[in-house]
């Protein structure tokens, strides 16, 4: 792409499975659409988890629209490979107009389009839908010490398995199900603590993502009186490290030393390695330009259409987006209202 910028009605930046959920619906509804996304391959941030990583719903649960995701050969809860092989036969089956790799740099304002600069040239869009996600912001908190550590620090996006970690000292950080189910395979072959800010709250053996996601459409429906129904999935490995007593919190410390974690008591835990389980942030820096972002750090949205930017709509970063849309299933269900909504304004 050279010279003048590229015109197309809808661009979509990302092609995971929140991209992929608009594609579907944008395709359905024979809209003029391109979906730019980074990678070199399908699958999304799912290519680049832990082998081990398995989701916390069953596969017809845990589905895009349109296609149901076969359950694994051995059943259970399908694995990160499982959801690649499922992202990139869905991709493939619906024929998405996907151009990788592509990597979107900024959205500008246009006069009455949205300019898209991309490392392949410029793209006008009378609509954006930004669905890059949170996998490529990985937070770590800061504690008083953190670059005195002279052990190993790194974050759920870079860890691959527990065999580096066998016959060591780790810390795991982190009280939701990353945490959980890392813990859980890392304590069979190291001296593990597990540190979280609040006790961990698991969700009895018989619930899984299904009652999460049915949970968290309540509270965006203004559901009063909704309880906590817990915060991790009972996954068989969970499942199995709890019957082994590993599943014990301690509180969080307050600093960390050249050799491991002190608290605020004086007490102090030597440790060869920290493991940071403690979440991501919106991948929104494409977005700088156009100026939208909130003292939190988001950009304020009506359902998914921005309201300092009618044109862009950000689809899959949260509940803040719609309802467990982080989720293959709530990414689904709001790409649909989304392309509903993009599809009544009509293209120009």
């Amino acid at each position: 792409m050279t010279g003048h910028p590229r015109a197309v009605d809808v661009l979509v930046i990302g092609g995971g499975q929140a991209g992929l959920a608009a594609g579907y619906y944008l395709r359905r509804a024979k809209a003029d659409f391109v979906i730019l996304d980074a990678q070199e391959r399908p699958g999304g941030a799912w290519r680049h988890a832990w082998p081990s990583l398995r989701l916390f719903s069953p596969a017809q649960y845990s589905s895009l629209p349109g296609r149901m995701m076969p359950a694994p050969p051995g059943g259970g809860y399908p694995s990160a490979e499982d959801t690649v092989a499922y992202l990139t036969d869905y991709e493939q089956r619906y024929d998405l107009p996907v151009i990788r790799p592509v990597t979107v740099r900024a959205v500008r304002r246009g006069g009455d389009r949205l300019l898209v600069d991309t490392g392949a040239g410029t793209w006008r869009a009378r609509v954006v839908i930004s669905a890059t996600g949170t996998w490529w912001r990985p937070y770590v908190p800061y504690y008083p010490g953190i670059r005195d550590f002279r052990g190993e620090q790194l974050h759920t996006v870079d860890y691959r398995g527990p065999e580096p970690f066998r016959g060591r000292r780790v810390v795991i950080v982190g009280g939701a199900n990353s945490g959980a189910q890392i813990l859980a395979e890392v304590s069979i072959v190291a001296d593990t603590t597990w540190v979280t800010q609040r006790p961990p709250r698991l969700l009895p053996d018989e619930l899984d993502g299904r009652a999460l996601f049915a949970l968290a459409t309540r509270r965006a429906e203004g559901g009063a009186g909704i309880g906590d129904l817990g915060d991790i999935v009972v996954v068989p490995p969970v499942r199995e490290a709890r019957d082994r007593g590993v599943l014990k919190a301690e509180p969080m410390f307050s600093r960390i030393t050249a050799e491991g974690v002190a608290w605020p008591d004086g007490t102090s835990l030597a440790c060869d390695a920290i493991i940071w389980c403690t979440g991501f942030r919106p991948a929104l820096g494409h977005l700088a330009p156009l100026r939208l972002r909130g003292p939190d750090g988001r950009i304020p949205v009506e359902g998914t259409r921005a309201i300092g930017e009618p044109r862009l709509h950000l689809l899959g970063y949260g509940d803040w987006t719609g309802p467990a849309s982080a989720t293959l299933i709530g990414a689904g269900r709001t790409a649909r209202e989304t392309v509903a909504e993009i599809m009544r304004s009509g293209p120009a």
